[in-house]
């Protein structure tokens, strides 16, 4: 019996993961909007392994998107993720800005995004250190 409820809390434990993924991942055909908080950071060797600057227009996303297991082409190596690379147009207010997803963001809940400083200030001085309510992205 044991056995069976171990079967049965993995088969739901990986149907969740997957309708998790589901939610976050590129849809094509359809654009899906999600909303988060923004922040800042300074970029530099990212999780996609490249070496990025403030003034580049690049984002880390969640690390439980970014991470995910069931992206179709995921591999151990973050270099090799298929997320890397991918554009994103995020929206605060009446402003947008195209980034670049360059990297994860450790401390982020699911759909925050961490901005560099030139893409940021596309929608508030960094001195507002983070929008809490109002920004929305969608894979470009």
């Amino acid at each position: 019996m044991l056995a069976f409820q171990r079967i049965v809390v993995m088969s739901l434990l990986f149907i969740s993961s997957l309708f998790a993924f589901a939610l976050a991942a590129p849809a094509k055909g359809r654009p899906k909007s999600y909303s988060g908080e923004a922040t800042h950071y300074d970029p530099a060797l990212g999780a996609c392994g490249k070496v990025n600057k403030g003034t580049d227009h690049v984002v880390a996303v969640s690390k439980l998107i970014q991470s995910h297991s069931t992206i179709p082409g995921h591999t151990a190596n973050p270099n090799q993720n298929p997320l890397c690379g991918r554009k994103i147009k995020a929206s605060y207010g009446k402003k947008s800005v195209t980034v670049t997803l360059v990297d994860r963001c450790e401390t982020c809940q699911y759909y925050d995004l961490d901005f560099s400083p030139s893409a940021f200030e596309v929608f508030a001085p960094l001195g507002s250190g983070r929008l809490t309510k109002g920004m929305t992205w969608e894979w470009a």
